[in-house]
């Protein structure tokens, strides 16, 4: 890992960025344009954030399973505005095994046709409803512009599909994904969301209505982390799924779909890191703590390995890694596990065993100020504690920092203005059409990243069109 600084994050964010998931070791660029190869500490980033999705789906109810990666070009033709929504991003296969296939396979660009094929097949009688099933797979998507994590040809992600035999069920179905994936990322990931519904125009291609969270970045950029969706009846109808009722009626189901992918590693990183590398969550992290011993000769080091080894004993219950490599300094490696944004480091040397102490550095507060001795007899409670401690003081920190950003607007002037010399959310009051939304987009390049969930009580005007409306939006530009 090269000793270099970062690039400032207020100079040249994207560069920062680009530069950060490189050198801490995250991901790499693959040989296919557009593609990444995750490394080790990126998936096992990843693999935190599965486990903490997974726990919620099944204690939902939902289940697992698997799907086959090429679909048959003629299933994404039934459903007309999913076609049209995909269509220039598809991936497709016309030969193998050496001839040309008789018809085109898409490599998945998402699940919900394939879905539609064997629900159809499964799905016969209101006994056999609801159909709660996710998956975790990759799909391919093929993007002009690409970045890390963020937008990639192949991604990474889960996407839950169910079947239900009412719009009522759906929609709570919906509802309650969206609320899983905004718990998630404040209990685990420490990244503050707005909940909400997508405009028509940024709908899902397919669904009849779409629900988001949306977290601000760094630099004052909104990045959708994770949508649900009420497809209604279109799928059913599509693909013929079909259930008997009680009383004997054949019935459409109405299904949903919804999805969290790898682009939430660069919400991580955007959110919490700064001009020393990454701040990763505590709970998410790969290592929780590293412990890097200091010693000047054998003797030293012998006692300090000694004592550094039943500290991993005592930390049993924490994600910890042991840096015992020779031949770099113990600066060096306070630098790289910062860069790599290890919540929490501890120092154990010489001076610490006579003291039965340890130094326990906060990556979330460099320098004095984040540092602590603890008794060594008392190292797992105080890890315990500063683990909580920085998660709250992360959510806290992006929180107020969001806030502080998210300006209320009135006009289309003082829009236009807020959003050139001070970027950020722009809440509104929107009764406007999507053909408006368009032209607010073609002159400014923000769109609206949902409609509130909860909007305060009573109407105010729209600040585009003039008209009364109950409905409160956020504007932002978006990545």
């Amino acid at each position: 890992m090269s000793s270099d600084r970062l690039p400032s994050r207020s100079e040249n964010f994207a560069d920062w960025y680009n530069q950060l998931v490189l050198r801490a070791e995250l991901a790499d660029y693959a040989p296919v344009r557009g593609c990444m190869v995750v490394r080790p500490y990126g998936w096992a980033l990843w693999e935190n954030i599965k486990q903490e999705l997974d726990k919620r789906f099944k204690a939902t109810g939902h289940v697992n399973a698997a799907f086959p990666l090429f679909i048959p070009r003629s299933f994404l033709e039934r459903e007309k505005e999913h076609v049209e929504g995909f269509s220039p991003e598809l991936a497709v296969v016309t030969i193998g095994g050496g001839q040309e296939l008789e018809e085109p396979l898409v490599v998945r660009p998402t699940s919900e046709t394939i879905i539609g094929h064997m629900y159809a097949k499964w799905i016969k009688s209101h006994r056999d409803l609801p159909v709660l099933i996710n998956i975790w797979n990759s799909v391919v998507r093929w993007e002009l512009r690409t970045k890390l994590f963020l937008r990639t040809t192949e991604f990474y992600w889960q996407e839950g599909h169910t079947a239900h035999a009412t719009y009522e069920e759906a929609e709570e179905e919906t509802l309650q994904m969206l609320n899983i994936y905004a718990d998630f990322a404040e209990k685990e990931a420490a990244v503050p969301v707005y909940k909400g519904l997508k405009s028509e125009r940024e709908k899902f291609a397919g669904a009849l209505r779409s629900y988001t969270i949306e977290a601000m970045m760094g630099d004052l950029r909104a990045l959708q982390s994770g949508t649900s969706h009420n497809l209604g009846d279109n799928f059913a109808r599509a693909f013929d799924i079909k259930y008997s009722d009680q009383n004997n009626e054949l019935q459409y189901c109405w299904t949903t779909s919804w999805g969290l992918s790898t682009r939430f590693i660069g919400a991580i990183i955007m959110v919490h890191g700064d001009d020393q590398g990454l701040i990763l969550p505590p709970r998410l992290a790969p290592y929780q703590m590293v412990i890097v011993p200091i010693f000047r000769d054998e003797d030293q080091k012998a006692a300090v390995f000694e004592a550094a080894n039943k500290m991993m004993a005592q930390l049993s219950e924490f994600r910890v890694k042991l840096d015992l490599r020779e031949g770099v300094t113990p600066g060096f490696k306070f630098n790289e596990w910062e860069m790599r944004g290890v919540p929490l480091r501890m120092e154990i040397g010489p001076r610490d065993l006579e003291a039965n102490e340890v130094v326990l550095a906060r990556r979330d507060i460099l320098g004095r100020e984040g540092k602590q001795k603890v008794s060594q007899d008392r190292v797992a409670d105080a890890a315990r504690d500063l683990l909580s401690d920085i998660h709250s003081n992360l959510l806290d920190r992006a929180t107020r920092f969001r806030d502080e950003n998210t300006h209320q607007v009135d006009s289309y002037e003082s829009f236009k203005e807020v959003l050139e010399n001070k970027g950020g959310f722009l809440r509104v009051y929107w009764a406007g059409s999507s053909e408006d939304e368009e032209l607010i987009k073609a002159e400014t390049r923000a769109t609206i990243r949902c409609f509130l969930m909860d909007p305060p009580d009573g109407k105010g005007r729209c600040f585009y069109s003039g008209e009364e409306t109950e409905k409160v939006a956020i504007f932002a530009r978006a990545y």
